[in-house]
């Protein structure tokens, strides 16, 4: 999937990770077509494809459902996570060296999984996300284990206004000794949203500081929405 990776290589990663400083997340501009989309939402119903099925009402997640891919993942799945994480990977270490934080990610994804997989992460955590009327998804992060890769990514593969309306992507921001901040992401389908999993460093009066983010999706009031999730670590 040489053509994901140059779409990838292609995108303004100044202004992605100047995005991600400022707000604590970034958009990639349409990065998949509609075609892509389309194929990718087809998927869902293949049981053969997932490794698993949540449904969000049964754990108090939200309403919804959720599959969990199964390796060997989608040549287009498997390509994005692949070409993503090199450049997540040195937004990490950017955001570890601020913080003094000694973790350091290595350049490639296998090498990372390989980590993962070390310490008993050895299932894929890519997924597909279903949403009908009245569904939502409540704010919450993304960890599976020891192991956790800071950044991941979210594809929208529906068409806002067409395919369904409400169902905004939602951030919010738990600040030291502060209001905590939300953030609404309006995504054009084919489009990313890249966001922290858990904290990330905010330069404050007294020096560098983390706050912890969580992420989720409003009410849908129409129609169906589907997202395509990019983690970037293995679960346990």
């Amino acid at each position: 999937m040489a053509e994901i990776a140059d779409r990838v290589a292609g995108l303004d990663w100044s202004r992605i990770g100047a995005d991600l400083d400022r707000w604590g997340a970034a958009t990639t501009g349409p990065l998949l077509s509609a075609g892509e989309c389309r194929a990718l939402t087809a998927l869902y119903p293949d049981d053969r494809r997932f490794r698993s099925t949540v449904t969000m009402a049964r754990h108090g997640f939200g309403r919804g459902e959720y599959r969990y891919f199964g390796y060997p993942l989608p040549d287009v799945v498997g390509a994005l996570r692949a070409s993503l994480y090199p450049r997540l990977a040195a937004l990490a270490n950017a955001w570890a060296g601020r913080t003094g934080d000694g973790r350091r990610y290595p350049a490639r994804l296998d090498d990372w999984l390989a980590e993962c997989h070390v310490a008993g992460q050895t299932r894929p955590t890519p997924l597909i996300l279903r949403y009908g009327p009245g569904d939502y998804n409540c704010l919450h992060q993304d960890l599976y284990g020891e192991h956790v890769f800071p950044l991941q990514a979210a594809f929208l593969l529906s068409e806002p206004g067409a395919d369904f309306t409400g169902g905004e992507f939602v951030l919010t921001e738990q600040r030291p000794r502060m209001q905590s901040r939300a953030e609404v992401v309006a995504l054009a389908r084919g489009e990313a949203v890249i966001f922290p999993v858990n904290r990330r460093p905010v330069q404050g009066s007294r020096g560098i500081y983390r706050t912890a983010m969580r992420h989720g999706v409003s009410r849908l009031r129409s129609g169906e929405r589907y997202t395509l999730g990019i983690i970037l670590h293995d679960a346990a």
